[in-house]
């Protein structure tokens, strides 16, 4: 499955301009989504861990009110995987670009998240299921990011890329820069370690940095000077470290 970031449509729409992080930038207008349909939804895969709405308390997953616009891994008292935590301190917000990326593969935002969630492939049923959630947000209709009629459309991490073939050798070349601050033992002190991650999580990071969805401005410059053959090298290299 290609991991798109953002749902694609086949509806043609409306191109509108709209502010973003103080830049104009084109948005594609189409509808958010059918809150109904996400109701529903969320009762099939989400409400075993989390609780949306009047009352809800943290469970095994944190409840959701109010969760556009709020800072990964701030609520009070839920103990969030120091993963998710360390995301937030980098400055990771729930809005509609990251919710969908969240929910269609947690591991694209969060390598060491605790969320024991497969995710959701389907375009239209991440857009219902963001347009429930926004129903409990305190402002639905301002939510960060995008106007309430419209998604930013991102392009696909392709099949082809994720198909890379990466050069272990290559990839111990390039690794001396990530081995400045990640430890090749595996080490985490203060710094998550990226020793024998799975090929492809370590691709869907580097990609989620290159694309902004990952906050971390020294993490986003590294992976936008990286190729998509040096990424996958990389990838090679970190899997089967032995060194």
């Amino acid at each position: 499955m290609a991991h798109g970031w953002i749902a694609q449509t086949a509806i043609a729409a409306a191109v509108s301009l709209t502010a973003l992080t103080g830049q104009a930038a084109a948005q594609t207008a189409v509808p958010l989504g059918d809150e109904d349909h996400g109701a529903a939804l969320w009762q099939a895969e989400c409400a075993a861990c989390h609780q949306i709405g009047a009352g809800a308390e943290h469970d095994i997953g944190p409840h959701l009110n109010r969760v556009f616009g709020r800072r990964a891994g701030s609520l009070e008292g839920f103990a969030y995987s120091d993963s998710i935590a360390r995301m937030g301190r980098d400055g990771l917000r729930w809005d509609i670009r990251t919710l969908d990326a969240y929910i269609e593969n947690p591991y694209s935002l969060v390598s060491g998240t605790r969320m024991a969630y497969p995710g959701l492939p389907g375009a239209e049923d991440r857009a219902d299921l963001i347009a429930f959630l926004r129903v409990y947000s305190d402002a639905p209709s301002d939510i960060p990011g995008a106007p309430p009629t419209a998604r930013r459309v991102e392009p696909d991490l392709p099949e082809e890329v994720l198909a890379i073939e990466g050069d272990r050798e290559y990839g111990q070349f390039l690794a001396s820069e990530c081995t400045t601050c990640h430890q090749r033992g595996g080490a985490a002190q203060g710094i998550p370690s990226i020793t024998n991650w799975p090929e492809e999580r370590f691709v869907v990071a580097m990609h989620a940095y290159r694309q902004g969805l990952r906050p971390h401005d020294v993490m986003q410059s590294v992976a936008r000077r990286l190729d998509d053959e040096q990424i996958a090298a990389l990838a090679s290299y970190f899997a089967t470290i032995d060194d």
